[in-house]
């Protein structure tokens, strides 16, 4: 196992824990007996009858002690560093997310591999179609607000959009583009968008692809489509994307490296550079402007850190950016995802794939329980960059990792952390104490 091979220094800190509990206990029992005996209000007053006490933030050590906190980062570190003595990455970022805290964030490598300048937290990267999630909770945003429906027709806020079929082309609804269920055959005009060509251009050029299958009926993954969601929204709020998603996403989240253009990557002074595989090495690479016109689809860029702030809101924690029942709605299954041959697929304990709205929805079983689990997840690839996210609603979880460059290990790097972590939580502190004494001797 990964973990078993690292280790740490000892934490002397635990006897003063130890004391402090001595200190503590006496005090919690004599408050609370003088508790007992206050009478509870009858009454609250009219004006705060309404209001709805959010919860507040704890502090991480709540979630994940000081110690796991330590050991987590031995081993994260250690898995990355190994990864780059072995030439298999450039550069990488991570976060982990526990509850309501980021437990982890850091880079790795190089943001250049000729400049030899260090990737950190706060270093940004091209997320590519990562960037499908923000727009299916952009659009749940906007459904809230009453702007939208998920069952809005394409041609009623694009009139020029056409499909082959006459009867189709009034079926296709934005919970069908958002789903990949449009009918249409798998990355239909993906190299129009990847030729800079506008949506609105490409939404009337639909009519030239045969469909495959009735809208609803069938998955097939899909770039060029699926941006009309972008498209879409711009209509309904009169601003550009970009603009939108930082003034309902960004700002709310503090996510504030995060941007969707490539005008901001330019004036940014911590940006990883991607990179080609080379026979004896790496290769750096210029930062195209491909997806920056179809933003949903793949045009957002953020950091580490970033993507940690992300995962904080999907896992619950801002109920004021976008309820959690409208947050359902978009990782609700829409569709099942068939065959064997995605890299998902042959994660520990797959069973099933469905897709929501911007997000893969997989069930795992436990190897050992065989009790079954949800993971919202999703990967991207654009201009040589590679991403990973992943979402454990059962265990208030959240893993993203970032890299500069195409890499075999982006396939699993979710499941490896994912199991650093579980065996980090599941070890009992004393046997955290027994193998840091051991080290120390």
């Amino acid at each position: 196992m990964i973990l078993s091979i690292i280790f740490s220094f000892f934490v002397p800190q635990i006897y003063l824990m130890k004391k402090l509990f001595v200190i503590v206990t006496p005090s919690m029992l004599l408050i609370a007996l003088l508790y007992s005996f206050v009478p509870a209000k009858q009454h609250e007053n009219i004006q705060h009858a309404n209001k709805i006490e959010l919860p507040q933030p704890q502090p991480p050590e709540v979630h994940f002690p000081d110690l796991h906190k330590k050991r987590l980062t031995n081993a994260i570190e250690y898995y990355f560093n190994e990864a780059l003595k072995q030439h298999k990455i450039v550069g990488a970022s991570v976060a982990i997310v526990k509850c309501d805290s980021i437990i982890y964030s850091g880079g790795f490598g190089n943001k250049n591999v000729v400049l030899k300048d260090t990737v950190n937290a706060e270093t940004i990267f091209r997320i590519g179609s990562v960037s499908k999630g923000f727009a299916g909770i952009l659009t749940g945003i906007h459904v809230e607000e009453g702007l939208m429906s998920w069952e809005d027709k394409i041609i009623d806020h694009i009139p020029n959009f056409r499909l082959a079929s006459k009867t189709n082309t009034n079926k296709i609804t934005l919970s069908h583009v958002l789903s990949h269920t449009t009918g249409l055959p798998y990355h239909s005009f993906t190299n129009l968008i990847e030729d800079g060509l506008p949506l609105t251009t490409i939404a009337s050029r639909f009519n030239e692809v045969l469909p495959l299958q009735e809208p609803g009926s069938v998955y097939n993954y899909q770039n060029a489509i699926f941006a009309l969601s972008g498209e879409i929204i711009e209509r309904v709020t009169g601003k550009p994307l970009k603009d939108v998603i930082k003034d309902k996403i960004f700002d709310p989240l503090h996510m504030d490296t995060a941007s969707a253009s490539y005008e901001a990557l330019e004036q940014s002074d911590n940006v990883a550079q991607p990179h080609q595989r080379l026979r004896r090495g790496w290769r750096p690479l210029k930062i195209n402007k491909k997806y920056f016109g179809a933003v949903a689809a793949g045009g957002v860029n953020a950091s580490a850190i970033d993507m940690g702030k992300w995962m904080k809101f999907l896992l619950g924690n801002n109920p004021d950016v976008m309820m959690p029942s409208t947050m359902d709605q978009v990782f609700n299954p829409a569709i099942q995802v068939g065959g064997r041959r995605q890299y998902y697929q042959r994660w520990p304990g797959y069973s099933k794939s469905f897709y929501g709205y911007g997000w893969r929805v997989h069930t795992f079983n436990d190897a050992i329980t065989g009790e079954p689990s949800k993971v919202i997840h999703h990967g991207g690839s654009v201009n040589n960059y590679r991403s990973e996210i992943a979402i454990y609603p059962n265990e208030d979880l959240g893993i993203c990792v970032l890299f500069n460059s195409q890499n075999k290990m982006a396939k699993d790097c979710i499941p490896k952390i994912h199991e650093i972590i579980q065996e980090i939580m599941n070890m009992p502190i004393n046997d955290f104490l027994l193998q840091e004494s051991l080290v120390a001797l």
